[in-house]
């Protein structure tokens, strides 16, 4: 049984291959990557794998049983890219694919939602066995902005009093190395998300209590808060998207309180204190 990872040098992937060498041996997993090189120091096979190559995936997933398909990170060209790979899957043959998809889905405001709910109905239709997690946030797109509260004295958004169901990539990967080593997860959709929500104040907080020095909670409009981001030399379509994605979370679309991921994954999420700690 040959187990691939998509995207498996990038931040989630590298945890997954991480998680799955722990539950079979490392000859039965294969990470798919677009620059093998990078790859070498994860210790498994390595093929190369384009997400805007179709031919090449067809042979890179030869004798492939399951299949973690991780998301691209191309967003605007993420459902073309996940549809190319969901029919190569199925020339090559492979019977089970796990999708790490968006929570909520087919209700959120997020702007990430559509390209994830096309490529639930694409896996569907496919034929293939699927899987699909609604990955929650992950707690590293906020905890990567903590350098840069200290530095300003102020930790913004504009996520007002939104709750925010995070958990830390590392779950999310163990989540993806459980189900897709598990038949009795085939066939299901699961809203994975952490097991306590916090708010962006919260999250202040907790930096001013480990750092011990007073980081305020600033909550900006979100056109305010995309000029900021603009003025840090963040491309404006991408600053836009970021401010628009706490809007997101101000209207309860990052919350979730089913505990699917702990349950999932037979613990409890990683706590907002130690990813913060982390990441001081």
């Amino acid at each position: 049984m040959k187990i691939a990872v998509t995207g498996a040098t990038g931040h989630l992937g590298t945890f997954v291959v991480k998680e799955l060498k722990k539950r079979v041996p490392n000859e039965n997993i294969v990470a798919l990557v677009r620059t093998p090189e990078k790859a070498s120091a994860l210790g498994v096979e390595v093929r190369a794998f384009d997400y805007n190559k179709p031919d090449v995936m067809t042979e890179a997933l030869a004798g492939i049983d399951r299949l973690v398909l991780i998301s691209s990170n191309e967003i605007g060209l993420r459902a073309s890219q996940h549809f190319n790979v969901i029919e190569a899957a199925g020339k090559a043959g492979v019977r089970w694919i796990v999708y790490t998809s968006l929570l909520h889905a087919d209700s959120s405001t997020l702007n990430l939602a559509g390209e994830h709910k096309a490529t639930e109905e694409a896996l569907k239709a496919s034929g293939i066995g699927y899987t699909i997690l609604r990955n929650g946030w992950y707690t590293e797109n906020y905890t990567g902005s903590i350098g840069g509260a200290l530095a300003g004295g102020a930790f913004i958004g504009s996520a007002g009093n939104g709750k925010i169901s995070s958990a830390a990539r590392v779950d999310y990967a163990e989540a993806a190395a459980v189900a897709i080593t598990d038949e009795s997860h085939k066939g299901k959709v699961y809203e994975l998300a952490g097991d306590d929500y916090y708010t962006l104040a919260d999250l202040a907080a907790e930096i001013s209590n480990q750092a011990g020095t007073n980081i305020p909670y600033r909550n900006l409009t979100e056109a305010e808060y995309t000029r900021i981001l603009e003025s840090f030399e963040i491309p404006a379509g991408f600053a836009a998207a970021i401010a628009s994605w706490d809007v997101s979370a101000s209207k309860g679309d990052l919350f979730d309180d089913s505990r699917q991921l702990s349950t999932l994954i037979g613990r409890p999420t990683t706590p907002l204190s130690e990813s913060v700690k982390a990441a001081l």
